[in-house]
């Protein structure tokens, strides 16, 4: 029979859901765990197309998959849905947010942006996080991890146009403890992992962000929910909760439960001392909003505080070398490697800079994409379109006398230089966090315009350009941005930590104001941009949440 009464329910099982019902389940609280979306053991990610189209999340139309799309008028936001969260599909980069930008602005400013926490507070947790996700740079030093064109490309541009570069922290498994990296190798666990599945070190696929086949991200699943799992945290997978209220005994929460074979959800309930949501910017936002009738005193500072943390996508298409002293296509193989191997970044004001500060990550695609993208190289089919009709007719004359047309074939791919020459570039920084998500007739909507943070994408698109420039490249800008619209994968904001309820949603240990025991522990708390990729952000955030939980179920009699 399943239990109904738990210690601690957590909603979402992202970088926050996930640490906090890790540390509250290891300190012996009672924890449950809601995921709406399904689990993904090391093989199951879809590829095929028949696979890929029911990928995506919409139980309306009995869709349980991997990504949900949400398209706002200025704004289009990609988030995923699985046991791991956000960690199923991200790019790994394990980055700390740099110590001056956890800016502490005047009141009086207009749109001020306030962090009530610093970066010493939060290094502790950013070790904790690190151990847990057992970090480790791309081994760009020895072979074959050396010949990745794109980092060699990259190190290569920063260099010529002084540029800091790095190489950051991935939470990838490229090698086993002691031991060189070899690609494709049996990773030692220690303890088994939730899916019970034998994991290979990284094969340089590129396919992070369509969810790894062979194990070898180090996401969510892998660590603090399997740590979790070890600790009896019950997990409960396809169901998704709508609807929360203070209780006797705590909180009362309702969720749906789905079934792939079923219709109609079954709906439960049940009841927790303790309601930890971790939906995501706009999941857990969107739950405080269509249940505020049963919380009156939320704070008017809910929905505030919406970025994308400075997301934005480029290509240098095309890109160039000298070599025998003509300019030949340099090859940058994207598909080469982890999605992100590298990154470049740009100074702020607050640290000696100008304006805000941004990092320029060099970014990778599926090997399998290239075939797409070479069609893209319209001459060059035009080429081998017309060579494959001389051939067909060439076969039927009366003179045709060959037989072995293997050479003939080969030249239809002719050099096939155009997918192999492309280095997409993704940006991200200190955008000013000016959104407010709101509902409207029961439907989340996003008000963001794009003029206030005119000035730092120009100055971000300027240095993507220069970068484009070096290379000898055609410099493309993603078709999205030509339509007035931005596109992000890092949504934060919405549920903001301030120092009150008339600056934030919730305190600094993410407990929401007014309500004890009622917290929010994911992207939403964070009041403003990260800069660089803010899943370790979110991380360390979470684990010091859970501390205070912890601290506080101890002192209770």
């Amino acid at each position: 029979m399943e239990e109904t009464h738990f210690d601690a329910v957590i909603v979402g099982s992202g970088f926050g859901g996930s640490v906090v019902a890790c540390r509250l389940a290891e300190a012996g609280l009672r924890v449950c765990l809601l995921e709406r979306g399904k689990a993904y053991s090391p093989g199951t990610f879809p590829r095929s197309p028949t696979r890929m189209k029911k990928n995506f999340w919409d139980p309306e139309e009995r869709l349980y998959g991997l990504y949900q799309v949400f398209s706002f008028p200025n704004v289009i936001s990609l988030i995923s849905s699985g046991l791991g969260g956000g960690s199923l599909i991200y790019a790994n980069v394990m980055v700390r947010k740099d110590e001056r930008w956890f800016v502490r602005e005047n009141e009086g400013q207009e749109g001020y942006e306030y962090w009530p926490v610093t970066r010493a507070d939060l290094d502790p947790y950013y070790d904790r996080a690190e151990q847990m996700l057992k970090v480790q740079r791309y081994p760009f030093e020895q072979p074959p991890y050396n010949q990745t064109a794109k980092t060699r490309t990259m190190q290569m541009v920063a260099n010529q146009l002084d540029l800091e570069w790095q190489l950051p922290n991935l939470a990838v498994t490229f090698h086993n403890e002691g031991e060189p990296p070899v690609p494709g190798e049996p990773i030692r666990e220690d303890t088994p992992n939730l899916h019970h599945r034998t994991r290979s070190t990284c094969r340089l696929c590129g396919e992070c962000d369509i969810g790894c086949n062979y194990g070898s991200k180090n996401s969510l699943d892998y660590t603090y929910l399997s740590a979790a799992q070890r600790s009896s945290a019950e997990i409960r997978t396809l169901c998704e909760v709508y609807a929360f209220a203070p209780g006797e005994n705590g909180y009362t929460i309702q969720y749906r439960q789905y079934h792939p074979d079923s219709e109609e959800p079954r709906l439960k309930t049940i009841t927790a001392t303790r309601l930890i949501l971790s939906a995501g910017t706009f999941g857990s936002t969107s739950l405080l909003l269509q249940n505020q009738q049963a919380f009156p005193g939320l704070s008017p500072q809910l929905g505030t505080r919406f970025c994308g943390n400075g997301d934005h996508i480029a290509v240098a298409l095309e890109c160039k070398e000298e070599r025998d002293g003509h300019l030949q296509p340099r090859l940058i193989e994207a598909s080469r490697g982890p999605v992100i191997t590298s990154l470049i970044r740009i100074a702020d004001e607050l640290d000696g800079g100008e304006g805000r500060g941004f990092y320029i990550e060099d970014a990778g695609y599926p090997e399998f994409l290239n075939w797409l993208i070479q069609l893209l190289d319209i001459p060059a089919e035009l080429h081998s379109a017309g060579y494959l009709t001389k051939y067909f007719l060439s076969s039927f004359l009366p003179r045709h006398t060959r037989v072995n047309f293997s050479h003939d074939l080969a030249n239809l791919f002719g050099e096939s230089e155009f997918s192999s020459s492309i280095l997409p570039l993704l940006g991200m920084g200190r955008e000013k966090a000016h959104g407010r998500l709101l509902l409207r007739d029961g439907n989340l909507e996003l008000d963001w315009q794009k003029q206030p943070s005119n000035p730092f994408y120009k100055k971000m698109r300027e240095k993507m350009l220069a970068i484009s420039d070096e290379l000898g490249a055609r410099y493309m800008e993603n078709l999205i941005w030509y339509f007035g619209r931005t596109i992000t994968v890092h949504p934060l904001g919405g549920c903001p930590m301030g120092r009150y309820a008339g600056e934030g949603v919730v305190n600094d240990r993410g407990e929401v104001f007014g309500y004890p025991g009622l917290y929010v522990a994911d992207g939403s708390i964070l009041p403003g941009s990260v800069g660089p990729n803010p899943s370790l952000t979110i991380t360390a955030l979470a684990e010091r949440i859970a501390e205070g939980i912890v601290e506080q179920q101890k002192g209770r009699p």
